[in-house]
């Protein structure tokens, strides 16, 4: 009997050990934080999604439009063009332009906020209130998605203005989807290239020129990024005819175009003020 007597000290030793452990692997409450304030996990806050790269700190930085006659365009791209050619007239057609009639200009919209399309905008001018504008996005490789931006049907907006057209905005999102790029796009280049498929030839001023046209002092152009992500871009078109124009786009967190407002530009009051930079989600944007 002598022998058992051990068992039961034994027993006691192994579950003051285990109580030992558990207890040394338990945060000390008075530890885990500092004085006065509550204890609990720290936890990370999470990084805010931003839709567009807003690395582009200098004006030069943001990538420009460019608009090309047929002559002018890339030999691959005058090719796309061509191939297309039946697809845009089958497209045009169903959207109540007579693309078989009468006298077509093109021109190629460069847009390097979205590589992966070719854009263009055909014109016929008939005379005084018989002009007809549309663009055609082509995706490279994919012409089953091509798709016609209705900007004037002799003279006409369809339904409400092209820049702030419901089936505008529709297109454009569709067309940022199609695109194949892991990076996030550049923000102005993005905002411009709505505005030229809307049917602008969009132009950002000089900071001479905005002075000349008495603007509000302004940066290139303006990006606001909400708590939860969403952009808001606005910039002066000052190529519009008769005055400049605002332009402003909101965007949800995923990148979706949700408005766009098109106005014209307010003129300053007084003298005009030096530029300042802006600051952007912690970059500056300075003025041209």
């Amino acid at each position: 009997m002598e022998r058992f007597s051990i068992f039961p000290v034994v027993l006691a030793v192994a579950a003051f050990a285990l109580v030992c452990a558990h207890v040394e692997a338990q945060p000390d409450a008075n530890l885990s934080a500092p004085s006065g304030m509550p204890s609990g996990k720290i936890v990370k806050p999470a990084s805010r999604p931003v839709p567009f790269s807003i690395d582009n700190g200098k004006p030069e930085s943001a990538a420009p439009l460019d608009f090309r006659s047929l002559d002018q365009m890339m030999d691959s791209d005058r090719a796309l063009a061509a191939d297309s050619e039946s697809a845009i007239s089958e497209r045009a057609t169903a959207a109540g332009f007579n693309f078989n009639q009468g006298k077509w200009s093109l021109q190629q919209i460069v847009c390097p906020a979205l590589p992966d399309h070719l854009f263009l905008q055909y014109t016929r001018d008939a005379g005084t209130g018989d002009v007809s504008v549309f663009s055609a996005s082509i995706p490279r490789g994919n012409l089953a998605q091509m798709r016609i931006i209705t900007i004037l049907r002799r003279s006409y907006s369809l339904f409400s203005p092209a820049p702030v057209n419901a089936l505008t905005i529709s297109a454009f999102n569709h067309i940022r989807a199609e695109e194949h790029s892991e990076t996030a796009p550049d923000w102005l280049g993005t905002g411009l290239c709505y505005a030229a498929l809307a049917g602008a030839h969009p132009r950002i001023g000089t900071a001479e020129e905005n002075d000349t046209q008495k603007l509000p002092a302004a940066p290139i152009g303006r990006l606001d990024v909400s708590a939860d992500g969403g952009a808001l871009i606005s910039f002066t078109d000052v190529s519009a005819i008769p005055r400049p124009m605002q332009w402003t786009m909101a965007f949800d967190g995923k990148g979706k175009l949700l408005k766009a407002t098109h106005s014209a530009a307010l003129k300053s009051r007084g003298k005009a003020v030096k530029r300042t930079p802006v600051e952007v989600q912690g970059k500056l944007v300075p003025s041209p």
